[in-house]
């Protein structure tokens, strides 16, 4: 699989394919001409007077004149922190086609032969070092100044090699003037949300016959007097899986089972504006100066704050589709709903079946509720009080990052639970995408149900999450 950059239509799931190296790439040959057009504007520019950071000072420095032979590579290294932990292959190589791709949307004004480099080490599967801090939501700064310096020969590559590029005054600024950093890591963390969505659904429907739910819950009736975006089609959904189950000995249900399409729903349309708004940031022309058909612009594009709020916004809403998967958790441990012994247990009287899941899912709920505060109330004064705001968009892609790290254990601990009450009660489980569910979950978990250790149990339920997810 190749996926053509042209700085224009890269998505996120085409993103992922080249970050995990499942997709090579090929440039767009209009693109490059664009980048060499655009280039030589910016040194135009840069000839006739004043231009930031390409013969000047940054930041608060922005009045001084820099000297030209010095200044590409001192720009690099002073930007270059190089702390905290460092970046996985994956995000490393996502932040380097986010960054090349935009470039070939032709506002930075870097030199055709720094993008050629760059699209050269991402396919030959040349990996920079890139360690996590330094990034407010205004530009990757500091990360990306470690990519420039690896591409220069200054700094070794992690894995591999790629080809030594000179970079010149008109490429250090505009190489590092871009978040993409954040970008690729919201992208990564948006196309496992996505994911954890639609697994989440498919788990609680086999809660929901486990627990032999009311299905009136789920009858389009009962939603299409309230038409919220997704919860028709969520309902719907579940309905599906569920409304052959047959009656239920219950009028009606807790709400772990009664309102899943009402707290799924906001997740999805948060998950879906988050992906315009990330789509839109990996094909950006945003770098300061931006350098256009017509001359050399300064602004405050690098500004992240539409970004940072659909992260806010997705994981506020993600956080309650978690907590209702903790609350079917509890559910399925109770005598009282399933009709089976305490905690599922299998064993001799006092036997503790699943009820250790319970504490391993509140310890995970706990972590994530510091996770889902707003980083947009955040507030700054940097740089000699000339960047006085930022978005902390960064800390918000981390923070979701987290979140999709955590979310498969707990969305495993329910499903463990679900397949053992339907091991114990085969009668309840209806056909169709449910039974698939139930059936790839049967034939590999382990079904020893004696009480033992589950950390492999739940380790390999995680792992079943991308096929369960794969049935809607």
């Amino acid at each position: 699989m190749q996926v053509r950059l042209d700085g224009a239509s890269l998505t996120i799931p085409d993103l992922a394919a080249i970050a995990s190296g499942a997709a090579g790439i090929t440039l767009d040959p209009l693109a490059l001409m664009l980048v060499e057009e655009r280039h030589a504007i910016l040194g135009e520019a840069r000839a006739r007077g004043a231009v930031y950071g390409a013969n000047t000072g940054v930041g608060a420095n922005r009045h001084e004149q820099a000297d030209p032979e010095e200044h590409a590579l001192r720009l690099l290294r002073s930007h270059c922190a190089g702390v905290g932990p460092e970046e996985d292959d994956v995000t490393a190589r996502a932040t380097m086609a986010v960054r090349l791709n935009q470039i070939l949307a032709g506002g930075s004004g870097i030199s055709r032969s720094v993008a050629e480099a760059l699209a050269t080490a991402l396919s030959d599967g040349a990996v920079p070092t890139i360690h996590r801090w330094g990034g407010i939501g205004t530009a990757d700064l500091s990360p990306l100044a470690e990519l420039a310096l690896t591409l220069a020969g200054v700094r070794p590559w992690r894995h591999g090699t790629g080809p030594d590029v000179v970079i010149s005054p008109t490429d250090a600024l505009p190489m590092i003037s871009s978040s993409a950093l954040t970008v690729a890591t919201s992208a990564l963390a948006l196309d496992r949300v996505h994911r954890h969505l639609r697994a989440s659904t498919v788990v609680a429907a086999l809660s929901f016959l486990a627990l032999r739910g009311n299905a009136e819950a789920y009858d389009p009736a009962s939603h299409a007097g309230r038409a919220h975006p997704h919860q028709i089609a969520v309902a719907a959904t579940l309905y599906a899986m569920v409304s052959d189950s047959g009656p239920s000995p219950r009028i009606q249900d807790p709400f772990g089972l009664r309102v899943v399409p009402q707290v799924t729903a906001p997740a999805l349309q948060a998950a879906e504006t988050l992906t315009a708004i990330v789509t839109a940031e990996i094909n950006a022309a945003a770098e300061n100066p931006l350098v256009t058909a017509d001359g050399v612009r300064h602004h405050g594009q690098f500004h992240t704050a539409t970004l940072a709020a659909g992260l806010d916004a997705v994981r506020s809403a993600l956080l309650p589709v978690l907590s209702l998967s903790a609350a079917r958790l509890g559910l399925l441990m109770r005598p009282d709903m399933t009709g089976l012994r305490a905690f599922l247990a299998a064993g001799p009287p006092g036997s503790s079946g699943l009820m250790i899941t319970e504490y391993v899912v509140q310890d995970l709920l706990a972590e994530l509720r510091t996770a889902v505060q707003p980083t947009v109330s955040g507030t700054l004064s940097i740089s000699l009080g000339m960047e006085e705001h930022a978005s902390f968009a960064t800390q918000g892609a981390r923070s979701l990052r987290v979140m999709t790290e955590f979310a498969p254990t707990m969305i495993a601990a329910e499903l463990l639970a679900a397949v053992r009450a339907l091991r114990l009660a085969p009668d309840r489980l209806t056909g169709g995408v449910a039974r698939e569910a139930f059936r790839l979950a049967d034939r590999t978990l382990e079904e020893d149900l004696s009480d033992r250790p589950l950390d492999t149990d739940l380790r390999i339920a995680a792992g079943l999450l991308p096929s369960l997810a794969g049935l809607l």
